[in-house]
């Protein structure tokens, strides 16, 4: 008994400390590594470190960054070299800037005048990072609304003109969102709700101050009608973390899609059921896995058994991809799929690599 207790505790102690043992691993080079890039306009951070690193999500390791490099490692610019350098005991990556010849070790101060490369491609997030996309419930419903449609129009498009209540203070050509509340995002293993998607409709601005307000419509994703709200538009922020694991187990799962498709794949976002209150933030890298189903294998009977034995065999869980974690909720997260070979599922698992 004693002994299968003991067995027991260092099973789950090895259980919660593979992070640790792979961060002890030497990160491992591409067979085909080059000695130098020239970052240019267009690359990103995991594009550059995918040159170099069979897991550009040890990037950190390998560049030798502390916590707070790891959250403000953009500044890397078209025009730097990038080296590999290898005449230490482990690799190294280094800046050479301009005409500087003595390698950098790290990021440098922010260079005026010049745009800092992303950590991965801004085209694909950036509609998820200037809309608030989660909701809680009821959390709408203080929001201003529509309550009627210039010549009582049931359905309202770009130019045309609606009337507001809740914003009577707001500025003139002050910008507006237009939202309805979507689907409930449903933790798949506790059945809890975590939130609401929220249905984008369109872009508004005021033209007359008020209660009700007017507001015009110049930009439609859907159709819009009375009883939609709208949110102020804030500005766009694109936030740059240098991707690496979570420093402590995820375990988690692929809860939606872009497009609510039951597949998806690389360069398009899904949702996960892990947020802020779990440990995620911008940058943190998760794998991918299906789990492994489980089935019948049945041993034909003997001349001494009359009935065949059917045993139920859990197949093994397969890893197939990654995803990067940029955008958080207090229980909800958006990634963008970096990698996959295979279609991403919804109820796939998401954790720490």
């Amino acid at each position: 008994m004693r002994k299968s207790i003991i067995i027991a505790m260092l099973a789950a102690a090895l259980a919660a400390t593979p992070l640790m043992a792979q961060q002890r691993a030497d990160a491992g080079l591409q067979d085909n590594a080059p000695d130098r890039h020239v970052v240019v306009k267009g690359d990103t951070l995991w594009g550059i470190s995918a040159k170099f690193l069979k897991d550009p999500w040890r990037w950190p390791e390998v560049w030798k960054l502390n916590q707070e490099e790891v959250k403000n490692p953009h500044l890397i610019y078209p025009g730097d070299v990038i080296v590999l350098d290898r005449s230490g005991q482990k690799p190294e990556l280094r800046i050479v800037m301009g005409e500087t010849i003595r390698l950098q070790p790290r990021i440098r101060v922010e260079d005026v005048g010049k745009e800092a490369i992303p950590s991965i491609p801004p085209r694909v997030i950036e509609p998820f990072l200037s809309r608030p996309l989660v909701i809680e419930p009821d959390g709408l419903n203080n929001a201003p609304r529509i309550v009627a449609a210039q010549a009582d129009r049931v359905y309202l498009g770009a130019g045309d003109v609606a009337y507001v209540s809740g914003i009577k203070d707001a500025r003139r050509d002050s910008l507006w969102q237009i939202y309805r509340p979507g689907a409930p995002l449903v933790d798949p293993d506790s059945q809890t709700t975590l939130g609401y998607e929220a249905v984008f409709l369109g872009d508004s601005k005021v033209t007359k101050a008020g209660d009700p307000a007017t507001i015009q419509i110049f930009g439609a994703q859907q159709e819009i009608g009375k009883g939609d709200r709208l949110v102020a538009a804030g500005p766009l922020v694109l936030k740059n973390y240098a991707p690496h694991a979570p420093g402590s187990a995820i375990h988690g799962r692929v809860i939606g899609n872009r497009g609510g498709l039951g597949e998806t794949g690389p360069q398009n976002v899904v949702t996960l059921n892990k947020g802020k209150n779990d440990g995620l933030e911008p940058g943190h890298v998760l794998a991918l896995l299906r789990l492994g189903r489980t089935t019948d294998e049945i041993t034909p009977s003997s001349k001494w058994f009359r009935r065949d034995k059917v045993e139920a065999i859990k197949l093994p869980d397969e890893r197939y991809g990654l995803v990067f974690v940029f955008r958080i909720f207090d229980r909800v997260s958006y990634a963008l799929v970096m990698s996959a070979s295979r279609p991403v599922q919804v109820g796939d698992v998401v954790t720490t690599p």
